[in-house]
């Protein structure tokens, strides 16, 4: 089973989803499913809410959250009274969310659950450290909407993307669409030896020169960036972005025609169009990160809310095509658990 093989090879694993509707919560409940049949210990936790019988935002009806007999889940306290499990408490966290403080618990039934763990990644990325103390294997979390930094290397060790007709009803625009995202994950890295001197620079604007060497270029925010900036390429055309990336700031250096080697930290902080990053790299320009993440699986939905439905063969046939790794259907993977 090389789909639940390479979760489980990983410490943490976060499953986002492009758009509201696109399986997320099917993803997961397939991954519980074929889990609770092997001898490790798992554990479950969100950013954000989720497992409830019905979106709060569309108001249609949502697929639960079935956990199995030894799995851990941590979820608020509001969310733990309304679970319908047989649990066991492990922990009471200190940290307050606006649901109230954490529960870790172990299932000791099969049943439903409503998960609404740490507010942020921060959180997120303690929580995951802590779980070694209970025998954990591997953490899976589950992503809220759009929440991509979810998937940062610097919160989870991999993650499954999530995309279906709930993005587009147009096969050719999903593919692209997703194709997209894809290219994002895979950005190349920069060299072991850069990438340890940038990872504990937090903010601004940073010049690689041509021995890797680190210079400041006084730029607090790439906001603050514009023509009348002194020279940002005095030591070189390799600058790194410790924040967002936006098509502004990729307008602006492809126009200088510098042949610029743009770094991030990694791909959840590069928030541009298709059309500008393609216009960046056409321009001779080229983007790299310090980390990257290790996307394990794609599924896919074909069904879109408004009731729209995509051919499943043909969807994933073509996903495949352009993405060049296995596409998994959810639908047919709830229905049938035909994966091997």
């Amino acid at each position: 089973m090389p789909f639940i093989n390479n979760i489980l090879s990983h410490r943490s694993v976060s499953i986002v989803g492009l758009e509201k509707n696109t399986g997320k919560t099917e993803t997961l409940n397939y991954v519980l499913h074929r889990l609770q049949k092997m001898d490790t210990q798992v554990a479950l936790t969100s950013i954000g809410v989720d497992g409830e019988q019905t979106d709060s935002v569309t108001r249609t009806p949502k697929p639960e959250i079935t956990l199995f007999e030894g799995m851990i889940f941590v979820t608020s306290e509001k969310h733990y009274l309304k679970r319908r499990i047989v649990s066991e408490i492990l922990n009471i966290s200190n940290d307050r969310t606006a649901l109230g403080r954490l529960i870790t618990a172990r299932a000791q039934s099969t049943g439903k659950v409503i998960l609404s763990g740490p507010s942020d990644t921060a959180g997120v990325k303690r929580l995951i450290d802590e779980m070694g103390q209970f025998g954990v294997q591997t953490t899976i979390v589950d992503g809220a909407l759009s929440r991509l930094s979810l998937a940062s290397p610097a919160v989870t060790d991999a993650m499954i993307l999530a995309t279906g007709a709930a993005l587009s009803a147009n096969i050719p625009q999903l593919v692209r669409q997703t194709r997209f995202v894809q290219q994002l994950i895979q950005l190349p890295t920069v060299e072991s030896a850069l990438a340890a001197k940038l990872q504990s620079l937090n903010s601004g604007m940073w010049a690689i020169d041509a021995e890797g060497n680190v210079h400041d270029l006084e730029i607090p925010s790439v906001f603050l960036l514009d023509r009348r900036e002194k020279d940002i390429f005095r030591f070189g055309t390799r600058i790194y972005v410790s924040g967002a990336v936006s098509d502004k700031l990729l307008s602006f250096l492809r126009i200088q025609n510098r042949n610029v080697e743009l770094i991030v930290n990694d791909f959840t902080k590069i928030f541009v169009s298709q059309k500008e990053f393609n216009s960046f790299l056409k321009s001779g320009n080229s983007i790299k990160s310090v980390t990257r993440s290790k996307l394990i699986a794609v599924t896919i939905n074909p069904l879109s809310p408004s009731g729209f439905l995509l051919d499943s063969d043909t969807l994933r046939e073509e996903m495949k095509k352009a993405l060049g790794v296995e596409v998994y259907d959810v639908r047919k993977m709830s229905n049938s658990m035909d994966i091997q």
